[in-house]
């Protein structure tokens, strides 16, 4: 079994060159975040995440969550770890001050969460859930809400969650049937059950912050009549002390393909009467408060997928350099080396290898976007960045986890027979990874959100930007002098052309035949993800062709190798998403439902 070392080097190499982290530092509010201080938090943070994290990977696989009428016990070491990350800040990191967190910049808190995902994204799931409640919370609860509720969510002692789903409702939030009957007092009366809830019960933190969507009695039917309520495992005294216990049980666990170490709960409200709830905000605005969670969610769900796939990596490549099989063709020195010098298997690696790379730079390119967005003090600034953070938010989250379906797919490969065996740990990766491109929103949801809303219905502006943006470095690379990076640039150009024509054909073809539209949405989502990727890649090129003599050049050429498959193996894919997108729609549709 290999052990995750964070790649601390390649973390700060996107978040510096590709994020912006030396502009994002000089933001307003980040006065206090020096370069020097953020390389000090990734190094102490690759060593929890190797030290303490990384070890419970396996434990939670093997061991998952032990439910007993109603109690859920977590595997051996997850409660322990869980305190001592809580006690050592890193619960906290990304939220506000005001509130007990550390207020770091989105782009620096990407970069640690990417640790813990790695590490192991079971145990990461309870505090990306708690997180994303305490978001909702503090932009949309009331004063008292917000003093009761968040300091200690965000210091850990308490964990939150959010509980959307239902039985008949699974993507479909119109067919939600919670109900939230006035109490009198400004409480509400909570009925009804909810399935799938990440860490909906635990024995880690004293109490459990369950965000619940439910309808009240007057509600208006389908999603304009859902409303968001707080409904803690425990009540809260006026003094902050736990009081009696709400009405609301675990009813049971799932018993998933992965992820055995988080528990997913089928929550249970109200069979004694009713589980107090909280209105957070208006009524009827529910599901707009919760996209304030989910948004932040599908941008970490995402940063799961290059996380896993990282891990997926570091574990494949260990493998490789000491597993010695077979005899290496065209190599007649009689020497027995590691499979590592099996063309195929290098193959494999440099797919694992530059598909993570590119991932990371997506996530935490958006991310810088994200800090621009909120603080940068030009309004135009914060427009445009916002709108950037916008159309790529459903592309981190959908290419980044469909990539690591295949990177941890040629995990196991990269292990041969032995892949396929529990004990080497390779197969957790897939396993893990598989849930990753499902919840937050399939990645159906993801690219019709991206074909739609933010293309579409705007008429393709900001894609047209981005295209200029990407279409404005391929040529820098062009003119260049550089072979390697002309190669690059011609291969991003074939991208971008394979884009804009999609993009064309989508703008014509949305409103007049929708349905073939959304034919073409996930490879339009996919080939969306390859050419911005490219993109990051390619710029990535051009900064390590200008540093390959440097102290650490062998970064550099590893770098720039990398961004060379990309251009290579991975944006000639490109063609293909366009060629299906373009003239796939009617093979798609032609098949009479009694046919199938």
């Amino acid at each position: 079994m290999s052990t995750y070392i964070a790649p601390v080097k390649d973390m700060l190499f996107n978040m510096n060159e590709l994020a912006g982290l030396e502009e994002i530092t000089g933001l307003p509010g980040n006065e206090e975040v020096s370069i020097d201080l953020v390389e000090a938090i990734l190094d102490e943070a690759g060593k929890f995440a190797s030290e303490v994290v990384d070890p419970l990977n396996a434990v939670g696989d093997k061991q998952g969550n032990k439910w007993n009428n109603g109690v859920v016990t977590t595997a051996d070491g997850f409660k322990e770890a869980y305190a001592t990350f809580c006690e050592t800040g890193w619960n906290g990191m990304p939220a506000s001050t005001e509130f007990g967190g550390q207020g770091l910049p989105v782009t620096v808190s990407t970069a640690v969460l990417e640790m813990w995902k790695s590490a192991s994204i079971s145990f990461s799931l309870c505090q990306m859930l708690t997180l994303g409640a305490v978001e909702a919370i503090a932009h949309h609860g009331s004063d008292e809400l917000k003093a009761t509720f968040l300091p200690n969510m965000v210091s850990g002692k308490w964990t939150g969650t959010m509980n959307l789903t239902e039985p008949q409702a699974g993507s479909d939030l119109a067919a939600i049937r919670s109900k939230a009957e006035p109490r009198g007092d400004g409480t509400y009366a909570i009925t009804g059950t909810k399935i799938f809830i990440t860490w909906g019960e635990h024995d880690m933190a004293e109490n459990i912050v369950h965000l619940v969507l439910a309808r009240l009695p007057d509600a208006p039917p389908g999603v304009k009549g859902i409303s968001l309520f707080i409904a803690p495992k425990f009540l809260v005294n006026a003094d902050g002390s736990l009081g009696e216990r709400n009405d609301l049980i675990c009813a049971s666990i799932e018993h998933k393909m992965g992820i055995h170490g988080s528990a997913t709960a089928v929550m249970s409200f109200g069979d004694k009467g009713g589980a107090i709830g909280y209105l957070v905000g208006e009524p009827n605005r529910g599901l707009e408060y919760m996209f304030t969670m989910m948004n932040h969610a599908r941008l970490n769900v995402g940063l799961e997928g290059v996380g896993v796939s990282e891990r997926s990596y570091q574990h494949a490549l260990a493998y490789a350099r000491d597993r010695i099989q077979g005899r290496i063709v065209g190599d007649k020195s009689g020497e027995k080396k590691p499979i590592l010098h099996h063309p195929d298997v290098r193959r494999m690696l440099m797919d694992m290898k530059s598909r993570t790379e590119a991932g990371r730079a997506l996530a935490y390119y958006v991310a810088g976007c994200m800090d621009r967005a909120h603080s940068h003090p030009d309004a135009d600034v914060r427009a445009a960045n916002q709108r950037r953070l916008e159309l790529l938010t459903p592309v981190v989250k959908g290419w980044c986890t469909e990539n690591a379906q295949g990177i941890t797919w040629n995990g196991v490969q990269v292990h041969g027979g032995m892949g396929f065996i529990e004990e080497t740990g390779a197969a957790q990766y897939m396993r893990d990874a598989r849930i990753i491109t499902i919840y937050e929103g399939t990645t159906a949801i993801q690219a019709n959100d991206l074909i739609g809303r933010k293309t579409a219905k705007e008429g393709g502006k900001s894609m047209q930007q981005l295209l200029a943006d990407i279409a404005e470095t391929g040529s820098a690379l062009r003119n260049s002098g550089n072979a390697q990076l002309k190669a690059i640039a011609d291969a991003l150009g074939n991208g971008i052309a394979a884009l804009d024509e999609a993009t064309n054909w989508l703008l014509a073809n949305y409103e007049a035949t929708p349905q073939a539209a959304h034919a073409g949405s996930v490879p339009f989502l996919k080939l969306t993800g390859i050419v911005v990727g490219g993109w990051l890649m390619a710029r990535s090129a051009a900064i390590a062709v200008e540093r390959l003599d440097a102290a650490d050049g062998d970064f550099y050429k590893a770098k720039l190798a990398t961004a060379a498959y990309f251009a290579q193996h991975v944006i000639p894919e490109a063609n293909s998403y366009r060629d299906a997108i373009v003239n796939g729609a009617e093979s798609v549709l032609a098949l009479e439902e009694a046919l199938f």
